[in-house]
């Protein structure tokens, strides 16, 4: 029989690739919707995968209505991947924060010990937990050290479901995901937000493109790629926690060189740093180490940044051009 699965955010990036990843798999597919918006389903539909999903009214908020989603469908995995999940944001709602990506993803554990403990639960880790690093390369035994109310907030998170999966019994495991981007990435990341100013100076819709931090360096990968990893930590004997990364860090410059570069501009002559956008306490280096999941998952990432940044830039021209 096919196996059910419940996905919280499964509007944003992740949950609309991972979708498309269980669909292909012959999943019973649910989704876990707040529904705030009438757009929301827009990632879904780029994928063409909107119309196979089942749809629940719930909120991370509400642990009532997560129980009665899992009622409903009575999945044999649940990932949640949702969350207040901009870390600029955070220090402007950190108790908004607090509330969804931490206490929320405790109110997904909590709603799933209650329907059925058997059920395994996915919750979605972030490099920000990281933050100050101790270390040139991040493993799953890196001291946390968060640096936003973001990052703290996930840190509880991940903490809660070690703790659930060590006091229930659960199979319940923490992907520690590194910077994952995608064409269906929210404009407000900075690969999206670089992508799409790329794709507007080279139209002739903006002039410069403002930008914080531009020496800050970041693991990026594809999070169609990433989602993959997810779902082979729910197939594993036993769950854990690992550190999903391509083990290649690379700065905000040199993205910038890259996106420009694709649509034969300089980005020196548009890109302009701007102490608005920078963190009140920055993450300076951040450079995964997947070893964990390249060995026991047989996990590795396929798309290199080369790669995507291009894919991003043209699907950025294709959407300005069209407005």
């Amino acid at each position: 029989m096919a196996k059910t699965a419940l996905i919280t955010g499964i509007t944003g990036q992740d949950g609309a690739y991972l979708s498309k990843l269980l669909l292909e798999k012959e999943y019973r597919l649910v989704g876990l919707v707040a529904r705030r918006s009438s757009d929301m389903l827009w990632r879904l539909k780029e994928l063409g995968v909107a119309d196979d999903i089942e749809y629940v009214d719930g909120d991370l908020a509400d642990v009532t209505s997560i129980r009665r989603g899992l009622d409903k469908c009575c999945p044999d995995e649940v990932y949640n991947l949702a969350a207040q999940s901009f870390v600029a944001t955070s220090w402007q709602q950190p108790l908004l924060t607090a509330k969804i990506t931490g206490l929320g993803a405790l109110n997904a554990l909590e709603a799933v010990r209650q329907h059925n403990p058997k059920t395994r639960f996915y919750q979605a880790s972030s490099s920000e937990m990281f933050g100050l690093v101790k270390c040139e390369r991040q493993d799953e035994s890196t001291p946390f050290h968060p640096r936003s109310p973001y990052g703290v907030a996930k840190v509880f998170a991940h903490w809660a479901t070690v703790n659930y999966r060590e006091s229930y019994k659960m199979h319940a495991s923490n992907g520690i995901l590194f910077n994952h981007e995608s064409p269906l990435r929210g404009v407000e990341f900075v690969t999206r937000k670089v992508t799409d100013g790329v794709a507007r100076i080279k139209l002739g819709r903006q002039k410069e493109l403002r930008l914080g931090n531009i020496d800050a360096k970041r693991d990026w990968g594809f999070a169609g790629d990433f989602v993959e990893a997810m779902w082979l930590m729910l197939q594993q004997d036993e769950p854990d926690d690992y550190v999903i990364a391509t083990g290649v860090t690379t700065t905000v410059r040199d993205m910038c060189r890259l996106a420009f570069g694709h649509v034969g501009l300089n980005y020196e002559d548009f890109v302009v740093v701007d102490p608005a956008f920078f963190r009140p306490a920055e993450v300076d280096v951040l450079l995964g180490d997947p070893t964990k999941a390249r060995e026991r998952l047989g996990w590795v990432p396929r798309t290199t940044l080369a790669t995507l940044i291009p894919m991003m830039v043209e699907a950025d021209l294709a959407r300005v051009a069209r407005e």
